[in-house]
């Protein structure tokens, strides 16, 4: 875990990192918006579990956590979820009822304490509206990207992070030919089946996400990117099923990359 910082008024960013060698460094953020009803977006990874809730109790008392969203059932977005729930008592878990029964694989979740959502759906959280959506990109079933109306934040799950080297935390800081060449690697990899889909299908989400005209763009697995920036990652979106399917070469290194992870520098 790195240090959290802020990507909105209010909102925290909790950052780590999987290092992927050869390629660079994959973010991977949780995000909590404190105001109104606190919203807590994923919950890190195992690896980082201990670090993870350190960071997220020095930002919120546990008894005022009342919305955990889970994006996905992936266990870099729900590495922490059992531990938050114990701490949290007024905590409700909002999910895709898919992604809770692949999550049932592993743990369970108390009824009382499950809200389901589908893509078209709104809930409100308090004072805010947060509706629900497909994103163009995805690798498990019970995918949801997030937009709270209140603010115009898009929280994307998987879809439109990148690879880069380094971890920073804004678009603008970053390189752009790296960032893209990084953005076309990682959404092809969480989502193989883009080079086999009919294109004008693939857009209508690109478009409907688009439409919402966000203020900002969070990525589980990208940088900050705002207002002025957020259009040109949906023309890149909108190219992927045009490239050719990507896969990792046969010499990924998995145990170079738990190494990076586990090291002090990573």
């Amino acid at each position: 875990m790195k240090a959290s910082y802020t990507a909105g008024p209010d909102l925290h960013v909790l950052p780590s990192a999987l290092p992927v060698p050869g390629l660079g460094d994959q973010p991977v953020n949780a995000f909590l918006l404190r105001s109104g009803q606190p919203v807590l977006v994923d919950t890190g990874m195992p690896v980082d579990r201990e670090g993870f809730l350190d960071s997220l109790w020095s930002l919120l008392d546990p008894a005022d956590l009342r919305w955990i969203v889970v994006t996905h059932d992936d266990r870099d977005h729900t590495g922490a979820l059992t531990r938050v729930l114990e701490a949290a008592p007024c905590a409700k878990v909002l999910a895709n009822a898919t992604a809770v029964t692949r999550m049932s694989e592993e743990f369970g979740i108390p009824q009382e304490r499950l809200v389901t959502a589908n893509p078209g759906n709104r809930v409100r959280t308090g004072d805010r509206e947060l509706s629900f959506h497909r994103p163009p990109t995805f690798d498990s079933p019970g995918t949801l990207a997030v937009f709270d109306h209140s603010d115009g934040t898009l929280y994307s799950s998987d879809s439109f992070g990148t690879v880069v080297e380094g971890r920073v935390q804004d678009f603008a800081d970053l390189d752009e030919e790296e960032f893209f060449h990084g953005f076309e690697v990682l959404n092809r990899a969480i989502a193989p089946w883009t080079a086999l889909v009919d294109e004008a299908k693939f857009l209508r989400p690109v478009r409907e996400l688009a439409a919402l005209k966000p203020a900002r763009l969070l990525s589980a697995h990208g940088p900050t990117v705002r207002e002025d920036a957020v259009p040109r990652l949906f023309d890149a979106m909108a190219r992927i099923p045009s490239l050719p399917a990507w896969l990792p070469g046969a010499d990924l290194d998995l145990e170079a990359a738990l190494d990076a992870h586990e090291s002090p520098a990573g």
